[in-house]
């Protein structure tokens, strides 16, 4: 499994933005290897972080030249004050099972 983390400042989010930003989750969520997306803000509304999940980097690389996410990518000045992105490959993941995750719990799986 595979996680990234777009790490963004936001700016002037407009009417273009949200309709490429559409497009591009209506494609990731059609890929078989999509598992989901986590989205989280600081408290300030100054960062955010919009995690995706992939089962295997394939899919992660179709998602990644979808023409609509290289026009984003190109254009990215028009709508982020700044990015950064983390692609990690998941090793283990695991809790106590009381929150739901898009990760497994690879506890479970011990003996």
């Amino acid at each position: 499994m595979y996680s990234v983390a777009f790490i963004f400042k936001p700016g002037e989010l407009d009417d273009d933005f949200h309709v490429l930003d559409q497009q591009i989750e209506r494609f990731a969520e059609s890929l078989d290897g999509f598992v989901g997306k986590e989205v989280w803000h600081r408290a300030d509304n100054q960062l955010i972080n919009s995690t995706y999940y992939w089962r295997d980097e394939a899919s992660l690389k179709t998602f990644s030249r979808y023409r609509a996410h290289l026009r984003a990518k190109k254009d990215y000045q028009r709508w982020y004050q700044g990015f950064h992105i983390v692609v990690s490959k998941v090793e283990r993941s695991y809790g106590d099972g009381a929150i739901d995750h898009l990760t497994p719990n690879d506890r479970d799986k011990r003996s």
